[in-house]
């Protein structure tokens, strides 16, 4: 059995990022003893964007989501990942 590398620490994640996407991750784990990790709680990054629609577009959105009872940044979230997952004909592009 081979001796396993020590993971180093890392100053912040786009350092561990290109780390990993070098480095041999047999040189630090013994992938035979390897287990499904499931993250049910973790929430995908987000990204702020900055999204010019006219005022009459934005009001009706605005009286949806209150119809609803959700805010209407999470209503326009929704809306677009259901027209994304439409478009790639029901799949989940970019997740797994």
């Amino acid at each position: 059995m081979k001796s396993l590398k020590k993971i180093p620490k890392f100053k912040n994640e786009d350092a561990e990022r290109k780390f990993w996407a070098k480095a041999d991750t047999s040189s630090y784990f013994d992938w035979n003893k390897a287990q499904k990790a499931l993250f049910p709680n973790l929430k995908p990054t987000t990204e702020l964007i900055s999204l010019r629609v006219p005022k009459y577009l934005l009001a009706r959105i605005k009286e949806l989501a209150n119809s609803r009872d959700i805010p209407y940044q999470s209503l326009i979230k929704v809306f677009l990942a259901e027209r994304v997952r439409r478009e790639f004909g029901g799949m989940h592009p970019g997740r797994p």
